[in-house]
């Protein structure tokens, strides 16, 4: 069982910048596929950016360039740097990773049907 929690959101203005962070804990024995994921009032839950358990990182094409995914694995936290923020990124963020040995992608980024674990969640709002 891996256990995760977002923190970090909050409110600011269009430009600005916020930095999320997800403590996850379960076997140290395992390593995990894990990504950021944004859900906004009445859409689908959407993959934000993704990082493997090699370290290899992607982005939708809506946030590159703007957001980067890191994992402190000595620390056990994953981390989403949000830069020059729009709007449109208003949304509930989560932090999700798949089970141990899994890595399944859809257009390259983690896909939240193939989520095992779920953080509750952090909320970004972002003013015009």
């Amino acid at each position: 069982q891996v256990h995760l929690v977002e923190s970090g959101g909050g409110s600011v203005q269009s430009g600005g910048s916020l930095t999320l962070s997800c403590a996850y804990s379960g076997d140290s024995n395992d390593d995990y596929c894990m990504g950021w994921f944004r859900q906004a009032a009445g859409k689908e839950r959407e993959g934000v950016a993704s990082i493997d358990t090699d370290g290899a990182t992607s982005y939708a094409n809506s946030v590159k360039g703007r957001f980067t995914v890191s994992k402190d694995n000595a620390e056990n936290t994953l981390y989403l740097q949000m830069n020059d923020l729009k709007p449109e990124d208003t949304a509930m963020y989560y932090c999700g990773a798949e089970s141990p040995g899994a890595c399944s992608k859809v257009a390259g980024l983690l896909h939240s049907a193939y989520v095992s674990y779920w953080g509750q969640g952090t909320q970004v709002t972002v003013s015009s």
